[in-house]
């Protein structure tokens, strides 16, 4: 689970990457500028959520081994 976890946080900053490569600051609000930005939010909600996830497994494991 741990390799697929790494898998998708690494796709979702290569996305970010692309993106940022897709705008133009002069109309960042216009045509593909706007969705290259969605895209980059999308892409930095999608890496928050598994960090939660993975922080969330974390401390599932350490109360298992209390037990």
């Amino acid at each position: 689970m741990k390799i697929f976890t790494y898998i998708f946080i690494a796709i979702a900053t290569l996305l970010c990457i692309y993106n940022a490569t897709k705008l133009d600051f002069s109309n960042l609000l216009q045509g593909d500028s706007l969705v290259a930005l969605i895209s980059i939010v999308a892409s930095m909600c999608a890496i928050l959520i598994l960090l939660i996830f993975m922080t969330s497994k974390k401390i599932e494991d350490k109360v298992n081994d209390n037990k």
